[in-house]
């Protein structure tokens, strides 16, 4: 029997992969994947994980409609509602990611298991928290092999970590271009001299490059004898403890950034902001709750929670890496179940990349007929970045089947802000061009300006 609607992430393991039916996501654990799967499920390591929320659950499907011939169980693994990219990430985000696939192998060690796949993409964020959603990532723990899977978790995490940390906390972006994680001998280049000091650095990093360049050009000339040193169950758990110690000492610490103090810095009066918010909250009443809202341009995510107050499951998103990484640290502090602060650059937003530009989903596949909240941002796209209005009105209506989106006219002083260095080439930037642009494609059903400032707030519904 052929398995219809494979995802286009799951088609590079040979243990099983992730497929559609009827709507439904199931994983398929191949005939070859049999040994470990049963070992995972009967060592308790399977319940050890899901119990600390580590794992994703899953259930096992018997139907027998649903079986290939190449299938030794089929199962329903819980679903994750939005899928994110690591380059989507804020620091935070992508250490925690880090420190919960180190803590998901020190548990499978302890089952006779390790991870033979460390990758990035393996973690997803469920209600706040990083959670590791491969099941057919397990193998036996065999005494003296290595850790095979420590130059990709190196690549993954402790290569973009330090990079952000150290050199400049935008390298996140270079995972865009290496799917597979960065690589180290590019990583060890862009560091500073310093980092050469830290012993953690050194030995995952730097010499961890130099090994590798000298293998790849021992092999080039035709050398085949060497093989992996035996490693002891006691260097195993040494090298674990290493490499913890390495991510958890990499911090970065907050910098100001062009609209990281956005709130700030703004001239809002107190009761324009109050306003605002009341204005906003009665909007959102108004929108269907049955998908995400998006938040583009969400800040710090101050009316990303007001959404959540509404009832909405909020995906946070901005350009500015400090406003992220805010919002994410206080969605953690508060244990916030329903907000995903996330990195977005509108203006160039995430393509689909991998094989076939398939593998890692865009930007714009996973936002579809979505509720759209677009605060502040309008200004930001059409004035920097030269982005006409009737494109805007084009750009949304691909996204948004409701949308709540912000005016601000050249009197506002953050409009005021990105003129003041350039000549105002904008004659149609105005009230009577924003409505008539976005006219084409949306109905207005609300229009309220808002008090003390010299912004608009529109509720709208595309036109069908």
């Amino acid at each position: 029997m052929e398995i219809t609607n494979p995802l286009a992430s799951s088609f590079r393991d040979p243990s099983g992969f992730v497929y559609k039916k009827n709507g439904e996501i199931y994983r398929q654990v191949n005939h070859s994947y049999e040994a470990e799967y049963e070992q995972l499920m009967s060592s308790g390591l399977y319940n050890s994980l899901v119990n600390s929320n580590l794992l994703v659950k899953h259930e096992e499907i018997n139907r027998v409609n649903l079986l290939s011939d190449h299938a030794h169980k089929i199962i329903k693994p819980e679903i994750i509602p939005y899928i994110s990219y690591p380059y989507e990430w804020s620091f935070s985000q992508l250490k925690d990611a880090a420190l919960c696939t180190l803590e998901i192998q020190k548990i499978a060690l302890k089952h006779g298991m390790i991870l033979k796949d460390a990758s990035a993409y393996n973690i997803q964020f469920l209600k706040g928290r990083p959670i590791f959603i491969d099941t057919l990532s397990f193998e036996t723990y065999e005494p003296g092999n290595p850790w095979v899977a420590y130059k990709q978790f190196c690549q993954h995490f402790i290569a973009p970590l330090a990079l952000m940390a150290y050199t400049d906390i935008r390298m996140s972006q270079l995972l865009r271009i290496y799917v597979d994680g960065i690589p180290l001998d590019l990583t060890s280049k862009l560091m500073p001299i310093k980092t050469w000091l830290k012993y953690s650095l050194l030995t995952h990093l730097h010499l961890h490059a130099k090994t590798q360049k000298f293998y790849a050009d021992s092999a080039g000339k035709g050398n085949k004898d060497h093989k992996a040193r035996p490693i002891s169950k006691l260097g195993f758990d040494a090298l674990m403890d290493s490499i913890y110690s390495c991510v958890k000492n990499i911090d970065w610490n907050l910098s100001k950034t062009e609209w990281g103090d956005y709130y700030t810095a703004t001239n809002y009066e107190n009761e324009a902001m109050l306003h605002k918010e009341t204005l906003i909250g009665e909007f959102l009443e108004v929108l269907p709750k049955t998908s995400f809202l998006h938040d583009l341009g969400a800040n710090d995510g101050r009316f990303s929670r007001i959404a959540v107050k509404k009832g909405h499951t909020v995906i946070s998103q901005d350009i500015d890496p400090v406003a992220v990484e805010k919002n994410y640290l206080y969605e953690k502090k508060q244990e916030e179940k329903n907000i995903l602060p996330l990195l977005q650059d509108i203006n160039n937003p995430s393509g689909g990349i991998g094989w076939g530009a398939e593998e890692r989903e865009s930007f714009f596949s996973r936002c579809k007929n979505e509720n759209v909240l677009a605060l502040a941002l309008v200004h930001h796209l059409a004035i920097s970045n030269n982005v006409p209005l009737n494109k805007l009105s084009e750009f949304f209506s691909r996204l948004a089947a409701y949308l709540i989106i912000e005016f601000a006219s050249k009197d506002d002083s953050q409009v005021e802000r990105l003129l003041a260095t350039r000549v105002d080439i904008f004659p149609k930037y105005t009230i009577e061009g924003f409505e008539e642009a976005f006219s084409e494609h949306y109905e207005i059903i609300k229009k309220q300006s808002i008090k003390k400032s010299h912004r608009v707030l529109y509720l709208m519904k595309r036109k069908l």
